[in-house]
């Protein structure tokens, strides 16, 4: 199935209401990632890009100057950082960015008094090493500074974890609507767009009136992110339902959550959460969307047809020399994307030791990638047709297998890589390994044809990711998802979680039906179950 085309989502804001607020003052903020308590990777300074300012503004080009959106609103942007996914947050790093995004946002109240408005940008499946819900503590920090009259909107992956504390700290709150993210950025505009809304309507100026209810239920069910692509079903008509709900009088916006599965944390669940001023109804459509979603969790497959990773290779090279190529095969396990260290050597290891990649003359194959400074600074020091014998990857999760020894021609050196710093690419026969001097998900030909590679022209293309992204989607006459080891496993009941809420599905497959009810919110009032 091709990939589905992203609707842009850009409705004009509604005029300023008597009572609402022409010109209010908005701050942002926000920490990104997506991390695995399963990988032994740890996310510090090096992992994160920090944006201040004009810089921050830049990041969301609906806020340009001259555009409805940016000219609407007064806006404070404070911090924002942003990582590739990973592993758990180094603590200090955490804190560091938390403390300054609070710091500014109290010296700002100080000067000039509370913000009317805060724009929260976050991922929702951040951890950080020794702590248990890192959005929920950064929401209730920030909700802290900001006191209890600013109206506060996040925006979030559908990836992500919506724990009680989060749910209590924000009042709007939504996440995105496909996967792959093709509405990442709009659902960053959504989020905006529905806060702006709050503030100009009729009671913007009014603190309490412009609060709206939330309808917040957990459902106990935990997915890898590859049995849940909307393009496929039942995810599809799950969140097919969703612009439905939201255009129903008296709901705001309704959004679904499938949840982290790679975090080891009570939080890690779906969730639904619907938003408006009819409470009573956005607990009704909550509950009918969190009781489809558990109706529908048998049903969920992967998003390909799976194999280990030896089954997948023998796809691939039965295939009729004149067959379409390349056959891509999803090395799962380790995918930097999903929060895998990105340097598992286990699938590069299987490829050296297959004598039917040996000869420079049969099938070939490009590996992408494993990280590894020391195996790029060897093979930049032997130069472009020099010959290294290194060991590569497993150095910082080893658990499947350690190092493996590539002895073999430097085939291209390309420096300079935004994310991967110096990439090399040494070839022993017909394996060609991407090796990469910092972490780096391969999702575009272009990473591919810049280091000198023709992946059109490859008999295999391995590549550690879930589902294909569109060019990679595009680029497979087939694929397979191979089931391969790392921080990110498929199979999550070989992980061992320890420490989510039981019971919960798929863990406990015979449990008894949830209650499903969902928890009424809006702050300064009482919760009731809806």
């Amino acid at each position: 199935m091709p990939p589905l085309a992203s609707t842009v989502w850009s409705p004009p804001l509604p005029p300023v209401a008597r009572g609402g607020l022409a010109l209010p003052r908005v701050g942002i903020a926000g920490i990104s990632i997506e991390s695995s308590t399963f990988s032994p990777h740890v996310s510090g300074w090096e992992a994160f890009t920090l944006r201040r300012g004009a810089d921050l503004r830049a990041r969301y080009p609906f806020l340009a100057a001259g555009t409805e959106r940016g000219a609407a609103a007064d806006w404070l942007p404070f911090l924002h950082g942003r990582s590739l996914p990973g592993g758990a947050v180094d603590p200090e790093v955490y804190r560091s960015m938390r403390d300054e995004i609070v710091e500014l946002i109290r010296a700002e109240v100080s000067a000039r008094g509370p913000l009317d408005g805060f724009y929260l940008d976050i991922h929702g499946a951040m951890s950080v090493v020794g702590a248990t819900d890192a959005e929920g503590d950064l929401a209730a920090a920030v909700r802290e500074a900001l006191g209890p009259d600013t109206l506060v909107s996040a925006s979030m992956d559908l990836h992500g974890n919506v724990s009680a504390e989060l749910s209590r700290a924000v009042d709007l709150l939504t996440c995105y609507r496909m996967a792959p993210h093709e509405d990442e950025a709009n659902t960053r505009e959504r989020a905006v767009h529905h806060l702006l809304e709050r503030l100009r309507g009729p009671h913007g100026a009014d603190p309490a009136g412009r609060r709206p209810w939330q309808a917040w239920v957990q459902v106990p069910v935990l997915l890898p992110g590859e049995k849940t692509s909307t393009r496929l079903e039942p995810a599809k008509s799950l969140y097919d339902r969703l612009p439905a709900v939201e255009a129903k009088d008296g709901v705001l916006d309704a959004a679904v959550w499938i949840g982290y599965a790679w975090a080891d944390e009570p939080r890690c669940q779906a969730a639904v959460v619907v938003t408006g001023d009819d409470p009573d109804l956005a607990a009704a459509e909550a509950r009918a969307l969190a009781e489809a979603f558990w109706a529908a969790r048998d049903g969920f497959e992967f998003v390909a047809p799976t194999g280990t990773f030896g089954e997948c290779l023998d796809l691939a090279l039965a295939r009729p020399h004149d067959a379409p190529r390349p056959f891509v095969v999803s090395d799962s396990g380790d995918n930097p994307t999903a929060g895998g260290a990105g340097d598992v050597s286990w699938s590069l290891g299987a490829l050296l030791d297959d004598a039917r990649f040996a000869a420079d003359d049969g099938p070939t194959v490009i590996h992408a990638s494993v990280f590894d400074p020391a195996a790029v600074e060897a093979a930049v020091r032997a130069g472009v047709g020099g010959r290294v014998d290194v060991e590569v990857g497993g150095h910082v999760d080893g658990r499947a297998r350690g190092p493996v020894q590539i002895d073999g021609e430097v085939f291209s050196i390309t420096p300079g890589d935004a994310d991967a710093g110096t990439v090399v690419v040494v070839r022993r026969g017909g394996v060609h390994a991407i090796v990469t001097e910092r972490r780096k998900p391969y999702h575009h030909l272009h990473d591919f044809t810049r280091l000198g590679l023709d992946p059109h022209g490859a008999d295999v293309v391995v590549v550690k990711i879930g589902y294909l992204e569109p060019e990679l989607y595009d680029l497979a006459a087939d694929w397979r998802l191979a089931l391969t080891p790392g921080g990110v496993d498929q199979d999550l009941l070989r992980l061992g979680h320890h420490r989510i809420e039981r019971p919960m599905y798929p863990f406990d497959p015979d449990m008894p039906d949830p209650d499903l009810r969902p928890v009424l919110r809006r702050r300064g009032e009482p919760e009731r179950r809806g």
